[in-house]
């Protein structure tokens, strides 16, 4: 037999359970470890989901990403050819105006030597060329050379500027890759931090996942373990069916038989006052007759306090609460009064020696809150 303490109208209401409450109790209690467990199950699945929808853009986001470096190395490729480009515009540049340069250096240096030699001047030189069919001669091909060289220096000059625009405009499309680069990293930098934010989640759902699939494991055991009390209150529920049926058929002693301890009052009256302090008083002393049964019966102890002390029979003595209202010495006056009746003989159950709150299907003597059989 086995106590449940509830609080009514500020006072403590006792309510007598038995091996079958405790059935219901560990049925509860499985149930709703069961309810926890499918929670948990429907939280991991969530979880489970949001971390699949993650990992999809996790993918998409490294695809994303994959084709910016692909852009950024075509870009950077194209920069380089720029680069390259404009490396030998400006070497064919020098080179144009290196020869430039010796163009105009040479023609200078053919002027000074055609007017300003005081032994090979250019008039000099037509005068000494005898007839003047070949001065006439001398003087065209004087000509002829210094329009070649001026039509070459022409040509270098259009050379050097073309070459001039050639590279600004390959400057121009190179400065326009590097924006374009720019661009590029940037939206590269994004996605990497879009990345590492994500993995981050995912890392989070992760742990998530771990706790919640720990405690589901937690609730699967709780529940096996209390698979295995059920398992065992209903065997024992079982043999106290047996037991008190057993009883009925057992040797029992007169109430004259029996002689009292000093402090046996003063015990079953505070049990009286754990187990029904709050029933009224035919349920007191069913509760008092129910202990002095088993004192007359040769299944349980010959004393008060063997029977109210026998080993996992009273939830108020194995809890402390029996200790507790000894200590105060909280039974009343109606708790006292049915101690000392059934201390009498007197029963209002019968032979009875067990009670509990009803159930389904238990048949007995109901007085009050609970039945006795």
């Amino acid at each position: 037999m086995a106590g449940a303490l509830s609080e009514a109208s500020g006072s403590f209401v006792v309510h007598a359970t038995s091996t079958q409450s405790q059935i219901d109790q560990t049925q509860k209690d499985k149930n709703a470890l069961q309810q926890q467990l499918q929670q948990e199950q429907q939280n991991i699945q969530t979880l489970e989901g949001e971390q699949n929808q993650l990992m999809k853009e996790l993918n998409q986001l490294n695809t994303e990403r994959q084709k910016v470096l692909d852009n950024l190395a075509d870009l950077e490729a194209k920069i380089h050819a720029k680069e390259d480009e404009i490396s030998e515009a400006l070497k064919a540049l020098e080179e144009a105006k290196a020869t430039e340069q010796w163009q105009k250096d040479t023609m200078e240096a053919q002027v000074r030597c055609m007017y300003e030699r005081k032994d090979d001047s250019y008039l000099k030189l037509l005068i000494s060329s005898g007839s003047m069919a070949k001065m006439l001669n001398m003087a065209y091909y004087i000509e002829r050379v210094m329009a070649y060289d001026k039509l070459q220096l022409e040509s270098f000059i259009a050379i050097r500027q073309q070459i001039e625009v050639e590279e600004a405009k390959l400057q121009e499309e190179k400065n326009q890759l590097q924006v374009l680069q720019a661009l590029a990293e940037d939206e590269r930098n994004k996605l990497s931090k879009l990345i590492a934010d994500t993995q981050s989640s995912i890392a989070k759902y992760k742990d998530q996942l771990e706790a919640a699939e720990k405690k589901a494991l937690e609730f699967e055991k709780a529940i096996r373990e209390k698979e295995n009390t059920l398992a065992q209150l209903k065997i024992k529920l079982a043999q106290e069916m047996a037991f008190s049926q057993a009883a009925q058929n057992a040797t029992w002693r007169d109430i004259s038989q029996v002689s009292f301890a000093e402090n046996d009052l003063y015990l079953l009256a505070n049990l009286i006052y754990c187990e029904a302090g709050g029933e009224p008083y035919v349920g007191q002393l069913a509760v008092g007759a129910v202990v002095i049964n088993r004192v007359l019966s040769s299944k349980f102890p010959d004393t008060v306090a063997g029977v109210i002390y026998q080993k996992n029979q009273f939830a108020p003595v194995a809890s402390g609460r029996l200790d507790l209202a000894m200590a105060a010495n909280k039974a009343t006056v109606s708790c006292y009064k049915a101690a000392e009746e059934a201390m009498k003989g007197i029963t209002n159950v019968g032979t009875c020696v067990f009670f509990r709150t009803p159930i389904p299907g238990l048949t007995g003597i109901q007085i009050g809150g609970h039945i006795f059989y």
